[in-house]
């Protein structure tokens, strides 16, 4: 006879009202993302820095490969604690990572040459890369359904706070009036790796997800969790009348051929779903930013101590995105709102980029034009990431969120940084037109798969929207 239980758990998740609970839930867990963009705009803002003689004595090129050091380091830390985390937890896996980030980091700014400075970023990207997973998980899972798109939106795109925090970090760190060139560029990065401290701290008070623990079979605690939920929302589990109960089999850890059968067998169409827009925004988000000051510099003449200027509106525009559109993923629908944006800005990336070729733009109007590009752009993006964590069971959900951001950072985040690097050591205007071109015409080949293979997720809990796999089908239960 197989041993199963019943629970209300995920239903009373959903009912709660979006308060305190939630809003700590976004500072602890959004700050990784403001972390990821203080990172990458570091090197981004930095690159000059790094390059010249009060730095490293490096290349584009080599500047272009660290990029790629820190998206690979990502890619395999997302693959090994996404693993981890499906098994051991999101609160546990959640803390060991920004731990790993915070080490390496501070690490960076003590590399000595170009080899020490790509197993540093290799090492912080492991770390950010392994948050990925642990932090999608926790959000989709903690968050109610109605609010779960928004949410999602607005905490990925918090990644451009921090890109913001690093433009203006910059200025300062920059400015051989304040702080000796030689040394600036390797305080930014000590700096950076300490506030992870902050994030340790916070983290403590968030408990582990009610929904891991039910498909592990530990009802009694995720019982416990939301009813203290409950209780400070002024709650009882009795009010509104019943809620749907769920069934679930207590059963083992999910191995890796389950996991292969719930993405190739069970979920085929979500699989290239995924794939395509996790590689579509990440080829053109980090070939573009990763070299963005070096553009700024070579082809505008924008001094390196100012180019942290030049960041902050194209952050803004990123920021903006995903918090003005956000709501309308939850109530107009991911399928129109998702292919829509990756559309828009696919289309204005391929003419900007013309543009550039053409040599109509200066380094004020090309950063306008970015700031439009990349309203749309950050929230296609960030509902990636809300795709692929909302449309596979919870016992995969950490894993397959992992999968698809290695898969697609590969087949587009990797190459990037590397290929523009080279693009723009050429000098050449045209060539980097071709990168651009590139860019913008993925993002349109990805709207319309979205339109194709997208799924109306919105407003739907997790169990409705991918059955468990620990949950007993409904002919099943009593």
């Amino acid at each position: 006879m197989r041993d199963t239980f019943t629970s209300d758990v995920p239903a009373r998740l959903d009912r709660l009202p979006f308060g305190r609970f939630h809003w700590l839930v976004i500072a602890a867990l959004g700050i990784t993302w403001i972390l990821d963009g203080l990172e990458v705009t570091l090197v981004g803002a930095l690159a000059p820095a790094i390059q010249g003689p009060d730095g490293l004595n490096l290349t584009a090129t080599q500047i272009g490969l660290t990029g790629s050091a820190y998206i690979l380091g990502a890619v395999l830390g997302a693959v090994f604690f996404g693993r981890l985390t499906d098994r051991f937890g999101r609160k546990r896996l959640f803390t060991i990572t920004v731990a790993v980030y915070l080490l390496a980091t501070v690490a960076t700014g003590f590399a000595w040459d170009f080899w020490s400075f790509v197993l540093f970023r290799f090492l912080t990207g492991a770390g950010i890369g392994g948050e990925y997973g642990a932090i999608n998980s926790a959000i989709d899972e903690l968050i109610p359904a109605r609010h779960r798109g928004r949410v999602a939106l607005a905490i990925n795109g918090s990644f451009w706070v921090g890109a913001a925090l690093g433009a203006l970090g910059s200025l300062v760190v920059l400015d051989p009036a304040r702080i000796d060139p030689a040394l600036g560029w390797r305080l930014a990065f000590v700096i950076g790796g300490a506030m992870g401290l902050i994030v340790l701290y916070i983290r403590r008070y968030i408990p582990e997800s009610p929904r891991w623990l039910l498909t592990h079979g530990r009802p009694e605690e995720a019982e416990a969790i939301v009813a203290g939920v409950e209780h400070r929302a002024g709650l009882s589990p009795t009010d509104g009348g019943p809620l749907r109960r769920i069934r679930y089999i207590r059963r083992g850890h999910t191995s890796w051929l389950e996991v292969a059968a719930t993405l190739f067998r069970r979920h085929p169409r979500r699989l290239g779903l995924g794939l395509v827009l996790m590689a579509t925004q990440a080829f053109c988000y980090n070939a573009i930013f990763f070299t963005y000051a070096l553009v700024l510099t070579k082809f505008y003449g924008v001094a390196t101590e100012n180019v942290g200027w030049f960041i902050l509106p194209f952050a803004a525009g990123n920021v903006a995105g995903p918090l003005l559109l956000g709501p309308l993923f939850d109530t107009v629908g991911r399928k129109p709102m998702i292919s829509g944006t990756y559309a828009v800005a696919g289309a204005l990336l391929c003419v900007v980029g013309w543009m550039f070729a053409q040599g109509w733009l200066t380094a004020e109007t090309q950063t306008a034009a970015w700031m439009v590009i990349f309203f749309f752009a950050s929230a296609g993006a960030s509902a990636a990431y809300l795709t692929v964590g909302e449309l596979f069971p919870i016992e995969t959900r950490a894993i397959t969120i992992s999968l698809f951001y290695a898969a697609g950072t590969l087949l587009g985040g990797v190459a990037g940084p590397a290929l523009f690097g080279a693009l723009i050591d050429t000098g050449e205007r045209v060539q980097i037109f071709y990168g651009y071109l590139l860019g913008g015409s993925l993002m349109l080949v990805a709207a319309v798969v979205e339109l194709w293979l997208g799924v109306a997720a919105e407003r739907k809990s997790l169990e409705d929207v991918a059955t468990p796999l620990s949950a007993v089908p409904d002919e099943d239960a009593p």
